[in-house]
């Protein structure tokens, strides 16, 4: 069993799960997660040999949520996972990630190459540095109800969400994100979760006590933590500017499921065929069938072999 433990790093509180001794590896979770959603992974690379460490990411859980928006842009996520490897002693790292935490430790890895020496991103590809700002380029394209949209107006989303937490998580965790046209774009009338029941049979990887710990922490900390994230996309986008067009050389691996509208639609499709311009030391894609997005605790068993198989060559 992981032991928990909350540390100080960059100017906030992180609450982390922590299990093993060997090379550090950090897990990274999304959105809407929690270091609880790694639970399958922890144990699995403990006892493969490594020093697991899986914070609640800032705005997330048990750790500090800062009230200013402009506290989650990239450089502050990836500047906790900097100062949480120092906290715990150490010169290098890996770094995993999934959903949100993807993107994180894809930065991690371009920011600080000396520092994060091997990493691996689920759901999300690495990080493609268009040339406009996101929320215009979508804007300039006529697109007005991506879920990114949806989601900058402080308030909003919260309100919906908030509503009633037991019926949204259900829905967020339970979809899986395998119906593009209904999970990121939204219908006004409906909001995100659309019409969704509160008693909508849960996925067999998903169990009611899973759901009762997500639901009992996103009914005492709400969503605006982890929805402040999305409210920096076009911020990360001009902070990130001296790295246009850079590529991450450390090895690399990818993990989706082929059933993830992430991955699936016509911007995602061709960024995992594009891996390569980004990821030149990729050692690995694993695309796994019938999986969604909440691939790590969908599949867990074959994201931990290929983790495994990975950090062990890989990991410092």
């Amino acid at each position: 069993m992981p032991s928990s433990r909350t540390i100080a790093v960059n100017g906030i509180e992180l609450y982390l799960l922590e299990e093993g001794q060997g090379p550090l590896v950090l897990l990274c979770h999304g959105w809407p997660e929690l270091s609880y959603s790694w639970r399958h992974q922890i144990a699995a690379l403990a006892r493969a040999g490594f020093h697991v460490v899986a914070p609640d990411m800032r705005g997330f859980g048990n750790s500090s949520a800062p009230a200013d928006v402009g506290a989650y842009s990239i450089f502050h996520i990836v500047g906790d996972m900097v100062a949480l490897t120092a906290a715990l002693g150490e010169s290098k790292a890996a770094i995993v990630g999934h959903d949100w935490g993807a993107p994180v430790a894809w930065h991690a890895a371009l920011f600080r190459p000396d520092l994060f020496t091997a990493v691996a991103g689920m759901s999300v590809p690495p990080p493609f540095r268009g040339r406009g700002r996101p929320l215009e380029t979508l804007r300039e394209n006529g697109i007005s109800n991506f879920y990114w949209q949806y989601f900058q107006t402080p308030g909003v989303a919260e309100a919906e969400f908030e509503r009633d937490v037991a019926r949204s998580m259900r829905a967020l965790l339970g979809s899986g994100f395998s119906d593009a046209s209904a999970s990121l774009f939204i219908d006004a009338a409906k909001g995100f979760l659309g019409e969704v029941s509160a008693d909508r049979p849960l996925p067999h990887w998903l169990s009611e006590a899973d759901l009762a710990f997500f639901v009992g922490t996103y009914q005492r900390t709400g969503f605006r933590g982890g929805l402040n994230w999305y409210r920096n996309i076009d911020r990360n986008w001009e902070l990130t500017a001296p790295w246009q067009d850079a590529q991450i050389r450390q090895p690399s691996l990818f993990i989706a499921g082929a059933q993830d509208s992430v991955v699936t639609g016509l911007i995602g499709a061709k960024r995992i065929n594009e891996l390569e311009r980004v990821l030149p030391n990729l050692k690995g894609k694993l695309i796994i069938d019938g999986a969604g997005h909440w691939i790590q605790q969908e599949r867990p068993e074959q994201v931990n072999a290929a983790l495994i198989a990975f950090l062990k060559d890989n990991a410092v």
